[in-house]
């Protein structure tokens, strides 16, 4: 939570006594950690309250993804869905044809960015963009978890001025399955993989994973409570089958424990985009009341 402070705003560790390393806030020893100059506390209208009680509430649950060749298309998207749709997802494209300013623009029209840069790197690297995410005002910036503690750790200290960050451990990309994974030197099974993984990502104090349904349901028991599931891969039911190997509908996945959903072409491709994000938004509520 935010509270004043004579040094100014501050955020207070959530973070289990027995956790906190101090260098690396996440999850509830109480210390405090400063602020991002400028920072506000989020809106109460924009929070959420999460069906499991334990896990932590953010902005709308459901992640519109911006996969468009130009802003000129996302926006155009932003503006069809109004004010309801509060969170959007910028990833590799969108980011590399117009750069930052995109990301500008949503957080100054007061929307919540979750940046997908997958981050890969060393650990100064990845801390360097995870700082520069923090500058831009985002709320979600992910973290390849291949990527080892090295990487989590810096990435996680790098947040630690943007208490509104959330650092997020990308496990195993929606694209593979089990028979890919011995093409890259891993044994043939993604939830071992995804299970080692999360595990390390919460050892590193970052604040949620992103995975697929198929391991939501298992990670929401075996992560510490106030982890967030971020789950791509979310398709309408009777969909067209695309690239991605492990899919589900916003209600399994709500129901499979996750906390966030990204949708992508089930909304942006839709006759109806309105219709179709309204139609998400419901189902996880239904699912929340289940």
């Amino acid at each position: 939570m935010f509270r004043s402070s004579d040094r100014g705003l501050t955020w207070r560790c959530s973070r289990r006594a027995t956790a906190c390393r101090q260098s690396q806030p996440a999850m509830a020893c109480g210390h405090s950690v400063p602020a991002a100059p400028g920072a506000t506390p989020p809106r109460a209208a924009e929070l959420y309250v999460s069906p499991h009680k334990d896990r932590p509430a953010m902005t709308s649950p459901v992640i519109v993804a911006l996969d468009y060749p130009n802003r000129a298309e996302a926006m155009r998207l932003v503006a069809a869905l109004g004010p309801e749709a509060s969170f959007y997802k910028v990833g590799l494209q969108l980011l590399t044809e117009e750069g930052p300013d995109v990301v500008r623009e949503l957080v100054k029209n007061g929307k919540s960015v979750f940046l997908d840069l997958k981050l890969h790197e060393i650990p100064n690297s990845v801390a360097g963009a995870v700082r520069a995410a923090g500058k831009l005002g985002v709320s979600m910036v992910t973290v390849h978890a291949s990527g080892g503690a090295a990487v989590l750790r810096a990435a996680v200290n790098a947040a630690a001025p943007y208490p509104a960050l959330k650092v997020l451990a990308l496990t195993v990309i929606t694209s593979l399955n089990d028979q890919d994974l011995p093409e890259i030197g891993l044994p043939p099974s993604v939830r071992q993989q995804v299970e080692r993984l999360a595990k390390l990502a919460a050892n590193c104090g970052c604040h949620g994973v992103v995975a697929s349904v198929n391991e939501a349901a298992y990670l929401a028991k075996q992560l510490p409570a106030n982890m967030l599931i971020v789950t791509p891969g979310i398709q309408f039911a009777g969909a067209q089958s695309n690239d991605q190997a492990r899919v589900a509908t916003p209600a399994s996945a709500r129901n499979s424990g996750a906390t966030h959903i990204v949708v992508g072409r089930s909304i942006t491709q839709a006759a109806n985009p309105s219709a179709a994000y309204q139609e998400a938004l419901a189902a996880m509520s239904a699912a929340n009341a289940g």
